[in-house]
């Protein structure tokens, strides 16, 4: 077995340093445009008229904007690396009792139709139907789903337990559609370098609360990107990243499966998306973006470069002497639509980690089943009296970490759980291991502190 992912088998491998970790990403920062002139070397075949992903080129980018990113990609692998170790994949279903995480979605038209139609022969104004497509598409392929082109036997194939869905509250909390549309007089198209900030300028939904997609016409052959997450600011640094960049740019003539405006073989199945969204939930190309690059999963098998082709043909690789497989079939290939239908276990245990230790994504997850906002801390408890538990309704302004403290008559503290960066939440409180008897929930913020009497019985 290649080297690459000889690291990934046992915790004690895993553990990188944050040195190590800092060099590599630098390294890749710094070498991709070459290392992907390099890729398809080995192996030649009809190459597509497009580009399958900016991500790569639109992180450099980001990088030379606020060079402290380098250190926080390096920072998110070592957090990604605590947390899959507590979790290995152990299944391709979602687990019994596993918490399904559900993204809200924003789709931004961008256009330059001025008459406002909506739909059409090559109309950036995409109707609603092919915007339904591709969430459809993301959920096949995320879920795994049975009878779709997203379902696959592949012994390392997972059901990731992500699902994708249209908003249907905007940030006032009015009811929507999850799809909003803008005429752009200035320009018909949009470079993914230069671009972005304007796109946002144009539409834009805080990015902790929902998943921003952008749908236009992109200038050159890149078909999609979008923005990788990052960890927590370290000490020392200030977090200079553009919030409201953070989404894909996906062109509408791959947005959606073969409708509407969907013309671009072999990219007609949605699943320019699927990739995207992958980077936008921390996965990384099977090939490392190197030749034989590492791309911290360890069930994906050693890749010299992407399948950057019209075709589905099997393709090897040769590795540190090894000659294996590669895994055309993943999302994270550059393979045409038609060949892809995996996500493997171990990225589905990366993507889900993201979404726990990237504080922007883990705000979103929180964000949506969260409850209204107000402007001074509450609390509810119902029902009470209880027996077996009762929720706890708490609201607050905005984002806080606060401790949820259970406390006897006596005053007595029996328990106490401790909340980081949640919004107003329902949080159920267990009572079966309490006697009969009356106790105080007391809810503490940095500022404020409130309290509510509950009986068991």
């Amino acid at each position: 077995m290649n080297a690459r992912k000889n690291k990934s088998n046992t915790p004690g491998s895993l553990r990188l340093s944050h040195s190590r970790l800092y060099r590599g990403w630098l390294s890749f920062l710094l070498l991709s445009a070459l290392l992907l002139s390099q890729t398809g070397r080995a192996q030649t075949s009809p190459a597509p008229a497009y580009q399958r992903c900016g991500a790569v080129e639109y992180e450099k980018a980001l990088a030379r904007r606020h060079p402290q990113r380098v250190v926080q990609r390096a920072q998110l692998e070592e957090l990604i690396r605590q947390q899959t170790a507590q979790t290995a994949f152990r299944s391709g279903n979602a687990r019994t009792g596993e918490v399904i995480y559900r993204i809200p979605v924003v789709v931004h038209v961008i256009h330059n139709n001025a008459s406002g139609v909506i739909g059409g022969t090559g109309n950036a104004n995409i109707s609603d139907e092919q915007i339904l497509s591709q969430i459809t598409v993301l959920n096949e392929d995320y879920r795994r789903k049975p009878g779709t082109p997203g379902f696959n036997t592949n012994p390392v194939g997972a059901d990731t337990g992500i699902e994708f869905f249209l908003a249907n509250r905007d940030p006032e909390g009015r009811p929507s559609t999850g799809i909003t549309r803008h005429y752009y007089a200035r320009q018909s198209t949009f470079d993914i370098y230069d671009d972005a900030t304007l796109l946002a300028d144009i539409a834009y939904w805080p990015s902790d609360k929902y998943l921003n997609i952008w749908v236009t016409t992109l200038r050159g052959d890149f078909l999609g990107y979008a923005q990788f997450p990052t960890a927590p600011t370290l000490p020392g640094l200030t977090d200079e990243t553009d919030e409201r960049t953070d989404g894909a740019i996906i062109d509408h003539r791959n947005f959606g499966r073969e409708i509407g405006t969907v013309t671009r073989a072999p990219y007609r199945q949605g699943r320019t998306t699927t990739h995207e969204i992958g980077h936008w939930l921390g996965l990384i190309h099977t090939w490392g973006d190197e030749v034989c690059g590492d791309d911290y999963v360890a069930d994906t098998p050693p890749t010299e470069s992407p399948n950057q082709t019209e075709e589905c043909r099997e393709r090897f690789s040769n590795c540190n002497g090894v000659r294996t497989r590669n895994q055309i079939e993943n999302y994270l290939d550059y393979s045409p639509d038609a060949c892809m239908n995996l996500f493997t276990g171990n990225q589905r245990d990366r993507m889900r980690a993201v979404l726990q230790v990237s504080p922007r994504r883990q705000r979103l997850i929180r964000s949506v089943a969260s409850l209204p906002e107000s402007e001074t801390l509450t609390l509810s408890v119902y029902p009470n009296p209880a027996r077996q538990s009762t929720d706890l309704e708490i609201r607050l302004k905005g984002f806080q970490s606060f401790d949820v403290d259970l406390i006897d008559l006596t005053g007595r503290l029996i328990q106490t759980r401790r909340y980081d960066n949640f919004p107003s939440s329902l949080i159920s409180l267990p009572l079966h291991s309490l006697a009969v008897g009356v106790y105080m929930v007391r809810v503490r913020t940095d500022r404020e502190t409130t309290a509510k009497r509950i009986v068991v019985y």
